[in-house]
């Protein structure tokens, strides 16, 4: 799908140095995978005051070298991780503030492509389905370069919610969430297993509930208002999507072929055609290198084409 990423040096630049940004460097700090880490902002003294703080706990850390740069950085990084984009501002409306995030997005990757990167562009920046069309368009890449954070972080929660509902390790849940990184994202629950044993199966021997259907609209719903009860909590979300990126980051540096739930185009498959969502992927050093076309139910199909509506229709609002 792409050409394979041969930069040799696990370099990492980050654009965008608020919350998501600097915990997302913060674990992937501690976690060895990078050689170097590049905080770049448009402010660029916030850049530098995170990018300081970060070098001052090496003594703590793997060796890893943390700074603050420019868009020069983008030349050799192996991957490029946008958190950037604007806050909604009172009576701004959902488009004008998606127009706006979309501009940024266009104006950002222009930048990336100027610099003749070799690296892989990682969206995360919301709504990070429409804004990873966005960037790919721009780019003009091969799709596989081109990817969004998508639902990694959905699934985790949606195994987290299994593993706590089941009594069962997390590890050994094997759950994913598909579509938009939003309110039409569903979950898959025929590719849902523990213990190698499908969903459907393992439930009624497991004893930990009485209505399993039930069980299954509550545990789905909970999924899709995790990040509405966090920001009600505290004002927005980051260690979780922090660490979801450090996950795919790796799969990409190490070349893992690992199966993630990125936000990729799809072109043909599912039969959907020119709409970045969130389907399983197989994730390597040069981003996506193939996506599964795993064999879903009906309702499934019907939810994944529903879904992939509602991005249209946000991307209608650009064109």
């Amino acid at each position: 799908m792409s050409q394979e990423n041969q930069n040799p040096k696990r370099k990492v630049v980050v654009v965008g140095a608020g919350n998501v940004g600097a915990v997302f460097c913060y674990a992937l700090a501690q976690s060895g995978l990078a050689d170097e880490i590049v905080l770049v902002d448009a402010n660029s003294d916030l850049a530098k005051g995170q990018a300081m703080d970060l070098s001052h706990g090496q003594p703590f850390l793997p060796a890893v070298a943390i700074r603050a740069g420019g868009v020069a950085d983008y030349a050799d990084a192996s991957v490029i991780v946008i958190t950037a984009g604007a806050a909604q501002k009172p009576g701004e409306t959902r488009l004008q503030l998606l127009q706006k995030n979309a501009a940024i997005m266009s104006s950002i990757v222009g930048d990336i492509v100027a610099q003749q990167s070799a690296g892989v562009i990682l969206v995360v920046s919301n709504p990070v389905d429409v804004l990873t069309h966005v960037a790919l368009k721009r780019s003009g890449w091969g799709r596989g370069r081109v990817i969004g954070s998508g639902t990694v972080l959905d699934s985790a929660r949606f195994r987290y919610l299994l593993s706590e509902h089941c009594g069962v390790d997390v590890h050994n849940v094997h759950a994913y969430i598909l579509g938009e990184h939003g309110d039409s994202e569903f979950a898959a629950w025929s590719m849902t297993h523990i213990a190698g044993m499908p969903m459907e199966v393992y439930c009624p021997i497991c004893g930990h509930c009485a209505d399993w259907a039930a069980e299954k609209r509550r545990v789905e719903q909970a999924v899709r208002e995790s990040a509405y009860h966090i920001i009600g909590y505290k004002g927005s979300t980051f260690f979780g999507v922090g660490m979801a990126l450090v996950r795919i980051v790796g799969a990409i540096l190490r070349g893992e072929n690992s199966v993630l739930t990125v936000s990729t185009l799809l072109d043909g498959e599912f039969g959907l055609h020119d709409v970045c969502l969130s389907v399983p992927s197989v994730v390597s050093r040069s981003g996506v290198s193939r996506i599964v076309e795993s064999q879903l139910s009906e309702q499934e199909m019907f939810a994944l084409n529903a879904s992939a509506g509602v991005l249209k229709q946000a991307l209608a609002q650009l064109a």
